[in-house]
């Protein structure tokens, strides 16, 4: 029986044992990878971060308050109701705080400045918009004609019923108790009017 040669390592022999647990070391390691993206995208991608893992979750812009509810714009009635699909189903939203002219009001007439307050708000809400609906317990859930009353926070993080008022589309209503925006939109009203802005100075 012949010495091996000092210094030369004997060599290891590959057990079938062996190779197998190195295969599962591998595969392992490939799963570690790939698991991610089985999950939707890559590490760190969530909905409505603009990354591929929040494809189709609108973000929500940081002016909404906590507890809005999330609904889709299905079309625009006149300046102050909206019609929006909310946990897959069709709601009337009637605009908290703010009376727009009249535009379809059965066997009366347009008032003064109804269109163009209709159109403001079909501009702010394009069918198909994501927008996020504000409750106040003040107000009751809806009104007599089974309307959802609601403030509405537009894609841009901006209130809609405010923007009306702010704008001399519409002006401050307040139909029975104060409501949560009171103060601000008889500021935004004030100074509207001042200014002749809107119906203020087409409809004196």
């Amino acid at each position: 029986m012949s010495a091996r040669r000092p210094g030369r390592p004997a060599s290891r022999r590959t057990t079938p044992r062996r190779l197998a647990w190195l295969v599962v070391v591998l595969v392992a390691g490939a799963v570690l990878v790939a698991f991610p993206r089985l999950l939707g995208g890559e590490v760190g991608g969530g909905a409505g971060d603009g990354g591929a893992g929040g494809a189709g979750a609108a973000p929500v812009p940081t002016s909404v308050p906590a507890g809005s509810v999330e609904a889709v714009v299905d079309r625009v009635v006149d300046g102050d109701t909206v019609v929006v699909t909310v946990a897959g189903e069709r709601e009337r939203i009637r605009l908290i705080g703010v009376d727009t002219p009249e535009t379809v009001k059965p066997d009366a007439p347009v008032d003064c400045f109804g269109p163009e307050a209709s159109s403001f708000t079909t501009s702010a809400l394009p069918e198909g918009a994501t927008v996020w609906l504000e409750a106040d317990a003040s107000q009751g859930d809806a009104d007599r004609y089974d309307r959802l009353l609601r403030y509405v926070w537009s894609p841009d993080g901006t209130m809609l019923n405010e923007r009306l008022v702010a704008g001399g589309y519409g002006r401050e209503d307040t139909y029975d108790d104060a409501y949560r925006y009171r103060d601000r939109f008889v500021a935004a009203e004030a100074s509207a009017e001042a200014s002749r802005t809107g119906l203020w100075g087409a409809c004196s």
